[in-house]
């Protein structure tokens, strides 16, 4: 498939003047209705992914071929420009090249490599960063590793929650030089630390999960953000909705009797009927 046309759009988001919250998505079906609900990007995390793919938290269990696949599958499914997490590069400089290589033969039009110390080390009490020093090579290689020039990459750190403004300020100037295309920052709670990050780079900026304090779109906008993070609510209310309903089903709900279940036209649409029952006229008959 063409990936150009969607990476292309990602990028006018981070050149643009607005800052747009994109859908957490995490399947085939959660891209489509992204689409047709009209979000203009998608958010595919490491953390969804493990969840739906393994069943497990977010601990870094799993591999990059399980992560990859499933981005392809959403990929395939809708024409939404997807930026995904893609942890730590799932190893060091080398190991981020094959991500990034990975990533974009799936069809992801943007993809974060972060610069923390991943998994987390036998008898480490909490989550580190790497040196900068490292952290600038792995960011240098996923540059070097993308082939089609159009697909965004991104530096993430979370360093402010570990070591503090400075240092994260730091890393920003580092790895702006390395060619990355944005940063990407979790952990960010203050207007004054938006202020000071804005300060430091002329890239766009990507939030994580904003606190009440920051979620106001003008200021981000204002202030270089072009793109923020909600959470992965809608994964959490797919859980709750199928548990609901199995409940219900187990203690002697009848199945017609069941709320909150998709119509025939909804489970249509978000499958493509129309167009299988064209290709089975065109094809089979």
């Amino acid at each position: 498939m063409k990936w150009t046309d969607r990476r292309r759009r990602m990028r006018a988001i981070l050149e643009g003047k607005s800052c747009i919250y994109p859908a957490s998505v995490f399947d085939p079906l959660s891209a489509r209705m992204a689409e047709e609900i009209g979000f203009e990007a998608g958010m595919y995390a490491g953390s969804v992914a493990s969840l739906t793919v393994l069943g497990a938290p977010d601990l870094i269990l799993l591999t990059l071929t399980e992560f990859a696949e499933q981005a392809l599958r959403i990929n395939r499914a809708c024409n939404l420009p997807v930026l995904a997490d893609a942890d730590h590069g799932y190893g060091n400089a080398l190991n981020v090249m094959r991500t990034v290589e990975e990533l974009e033969t799936a069809g992801i039009s943007a993809l974060t490599i972060e610069d923390t110390l991943l998994p987390r080390p036998f008898s480490e009490k909490k989550v580190m960063p790497i040196p900068i020093e490292e952290g600038v090579g792995k960011m240098k290689a996923a540059v070097a590793a993308r082939s089609d020039m159009d697909l965004v990459i991104l530096a993430r750190t979370g360093a402010i929650t570990m070591t503090g403004l400075d240092d994260t300020l730091a890393r920003i100037r580092a790895y702006e030089k390395t060619g990355v295309d944005g940063i990407f920052l979790s952990g960010i709670r203050t207007r004054d630390e938006i202020r000071a990050v804005h300060a430091t780079t002329k890239l766009p900026i990507l939030f994580g999960a904003l606190v009440p304090e920051i979620d106001d779109k003008e200021f981000l906008a204002a202030h270089g953000v072009r793109f923020a993070l909600q959470g992965h609510a809608p994964v959490m209310a797919a859980v709750e909705a199928v548990h609901a309903t199995m409940s219900a089903l187990r203690h002697g709900t009848q199945p017609k009797d069941l709320k909150g279940i998709a119509s025939d036209e909804r489970m249509k649409a978000l499958s493509g009927d129309a167009t299988y029952r064209d290709a089975i006229q065109r094809f089979l008959s």
